[in-house]
């Protein structure tokens, strides 16, 4: 008879507390004011009472399907509005990221401290996030971005920021398929700077930070508009030619690129700005030479380190005047504690200074106070 009360005490606990676990405190919304996305074209936000529905829509070149993300509070109940969507709780906790691009983005929002893996972490060149990886808070999750899945799984993130230059993201499904969220992000796609530094907005959003994000990139895109105003009153317009070879082709940005709205910015003269490419275009060394010998500067001349090591890899670059005059810049000099560029992890966060670089290396005079940040010139 003991032994029975006995049981029957434990029963009784056991039901208490399991009625206690069923009861969920009601999450309030605040109803946000749907998010202005006025640079980027590849994706946006919809603030709803209950949930935040994204919808992505160019994750990568020729992309023929979009795809939409419905986040909702933790601790209220699942919508059900999409059944193709993918549903995350927010605000997101434990995160992993594929892209160095998305480092700057968690930093500036204060979210370093979600991040707990990477794949080929190598490429990182913040102090800040270098500190949380040399100290094993980040864990190394593969090599060359692509992700060790079994790792992956052991991590158990509540949510993967994945990126695809193809279009192949069978590891991806492979995960989501395990119930851990994965979102696509697809600002390297944007044409604006600015564009691509909004995707901030995006990143965001999964950790209820969408105040700040705003905040910071009105900001940036203030410091922007700013330093385009100051280049447009510049006296003169100099010619500029960019890129390099690789083996016998040599890359030029298109005149609708990233880098060429960049040069148009900074008011310059850049040679090959009527072209309509978005992309690179691919000419011969005689083709560039015709049009780009007298250029004043070259500006993007690949990862030389100097005009010496230039030419060895290719003599003929001496011909151009910009490298007679010892005006090449580039942008790969800078580099984090284990080699990876800082221009392309922080450089789409910051549109801002690599505008005020290119001003205050062709216009001088308008920026007297300022040290370039990330361009370099060959010495």
């Amino acid at each position: 008879m003991k032994n029975y009360l006995i049981l029957l005490v434990l029963l009784a606990s056991f039901l208490s507390c399991k009625q206690e676990k069923k009861v969920i405190i009601p999450v309030t919304v605040e109803k946000l004011i749907d998010q202005k996305i006025d640079y980027a074209t590849g994706f946006t936000i919809q603030n709803h009472e209950t949930y935040k529905e994204i919808s992505i829509t160019s994750p990568w070149p020729d992309a023929k399907s979009t795809f939409t993300y419905i986040l909702y509070p933790k601790g209220s109940g699942k919508p059900t509005i999409n059944s193709k969507a993918s549903y995350i709780e927010t605000p997101v906790d434990k995160t992993v990221v594929t892209s160095t691009t998305d480092i700057p983005m968690l930093e500036y929002l204060k979210l370093e401290n979600k991040l707990i893996g990477f794949p080929h972490s190598d490429y990182i060149s913040s102090e800040k996030t270098r500190t949380l990886i040399d100290n094993g808070t980040i864990v190394e999750l593969g090599n060359n971005g692509h992700l060790n899945t079994e790792l992956t799984l052991e991590l158990a993130p509540e949510l993967i920021i994945g990126y695809s230059a193809t279009g192949d993201i069978k590891t991806y499904d492979l995960l989501e398929k395990t119930g851990i969220p994965v979102v696509m992000n697809g600002s390297w796609m944007e044409q604006h700077p600015l564009g691509r530094a909004e995707w901030i907005k995006f990143v965001a959003a999964f950790y209820n930070k969408e105040k700040e994000a705003d905040s910071i990139f009105k900001k940036i895109e203030k410091d922007y508009n700013d330093a385009a105003s100051l280049a447009n009153n510049a006296a003169t317009t100099p010619t500029v030619v960019s890129g390099n070879m690789f083996k016998d082709v040599w890359h030029v940005p298109g005149g609708n690129s990233y880098v060429a709205k960049f040069l148009k910015d900074a008011n310059t003269n850049y040679l090959w700005a009527e072209t309509k490419k978005t992309g690179s275009i691919a000419l011969n060394f005689e083709s560039v030479l015709e049009k780009a010998q007298n250029a004043e500067f070259w500006i993007g001349s690949g990862s030389s380190k100097s005009l010496e090591e230039l030419k060895g890899k290719n003599n003929r670059y001496t011909f151009f005047e910009a490298f007679k005059n010892k005006t090449v810049y580039s942008s790969t000099l800078k580099t984090g504690a284990k080699g990876g560029l800082v221009y392309y992890e922080l450089g789409p966060m910051r549109p801002d200074l690599i505008l005020k670089d290119i001003i205050q290396i062709t216009h001088p005079e308008l920026l007297t106070d300022y040290e370039p940040y990330f361009f370099e010139k060959l010495n």
